[in-house]
């Protein structure tokens, strides 16, 4: 859904990136960076309720996702090594998003009930993104489903934004449930994919 976004973005974003590598900084410091960024604005301010100036911060560090992708193209940087630095940190960034909301419900939010789902929310968005990882490991594909990562991470920083700086915190619970729900059919789905692919259709 949002990749026409990232293609619009990535334009835009490409005189910085060529600039930083004029500088000569590369990719994988970027990478490193954004996803320091990230984390620090999600495990600071979120804990403290501090939740939309929390987004910005990290609003600003996300873009760093695109950044460090144009510029190791650009400069024939493209390696196992980069793919795999950028999608382990992705991981890490996204759980940092997921647990500074856990903690802030386990703290000050005092919800229990919200604590426990966007808990579901952090754990199934790693099991989707490990059952693609996985299916492509084994040779087969598990791309798809109703949440997939740029989804989800728009979808709740964008509730966070507005139910804080709106004071609508029914926004920030109901796109929780939603985005448990969704990661939890995408795993679904994408195990549904790869059974397909592994098990003969005479057998099933």
């Amino acid at each position: 859904m949002l990749e026409r976004f990232r293609r619009s973005w990535t334009a835009l974003l490409a005189p910085v990136a060529d600039a930083l590598l004029r500088a000569g900084v590369s990719p994988d410091v970027v990478t490193l960076v954004g996803t320091l960024g990230v984390s620090a604005g999600a495990l600071v301010f979120f804990p403290l309720g501090l939740l939309w100036p929390g987004v910005l911060v990290i609003g600003v560090f996300v873009f760093s996702d695109l950044i460090d992708g144009h510029m190791a193209r650009s400069s024939g940087r493209s390696s196992h090594w980069g793919a795999w630095l950028d999608s382990t940190l992705d991981r890490i960034g996204d759980a940092a998003v997921f647990g500074g909301l856990v903690l802030w419900f386990a703290g000050g939010g005092d919800d229990r009930v919200l604590m426990a789902v966007t808990l579901w929310c952090l754990v199934m968005g790693s099991v989707t993104s490990y059952a693609r990882a996985r299916a492509e490991s084994l040779g087969m594909q598990a791309k798809g489903g109703i949440a997939e990562r740029a989804d989800r991470l728009a979808a709740v920083l964008l509730a966070a934004f507005f139910a804080d700086a709106l004071d609508l915190e029914i926004l920030l619970a109901v796109t929780l449930w939603v985005l448990a729900a969704a990661s939890t059919i995408t795993v679904v789905q994408r195990a549904l994919i790869v059974r397909r692919q592994a098990v003969p259709a005479g057998t099933r």
